[in-house]
């Protein structure tokens, strides 16, 4: 995981740039229960909007109870077609519309894409693959960024 600090003078005067905030980020009072829709922005296998360069997105699900650290490690889980070139990528969920400190932005960012769960015992010849990916909890990047 990294942090880029992006210099907002060196951006074009025009452009309309809105970022996420630690207000953007899960509270433990909002509920994000297994099953709950996702979705992941990227450039799977570098694919984009090559006129405008912007990323696709990918609908996702949780796939682990939310909260509870999966193995315990920093992560839980997702359910969704990923591909090389989402590491990196935000995983959101729509803010409820009632969110005034969230309008400027409707999403929670949840978390960050890291990879495809890859099982040991799989059979490459017979069994598909899982379609589970690792997704960094957002709260990561408060303590990346801690002055």
């Amino acid at each position: 995981m990294a942090v880029i600090e992006i210099e907002r003078a060196a951006l074009p005067e025009t452009a309309v740039y809105r970022a996420f905030t630690p207000q953007h980020l899960h509270a433990p009072p909002d509920e994000v229960a297994v099953g709950t829709s996702l979705l992941i922005v990227g450039f799977p296998l570098g694919f984009h909007d090559t006129l405008h360069h912007m990323p696709v997105v990918r609908h996702a699900v949780v796939a682990s109870s939310f909260g509870l650290r999966f193995q315990g490690q920093g992560y839980f889980l997702t359910d969704a077609r990923t591909h090389r070139g989402t590491s990196g990528a935000p995983v959101v969920m729509r803010a409820k519309e009632q969110e005034p400190m969230r309008c400027d932005l409707p999403w929670i960012l949840l978390g960050v894409h890291s990879a495809v769960i890859a099982v040991g015992t799989r059979d490459l010849n017979i069994d598909e693959a899982l379609g589970l990916n690792c997704a960094w909890y957002a709260d990561i990047l408060l303590t990346l960024t801690e002055s």
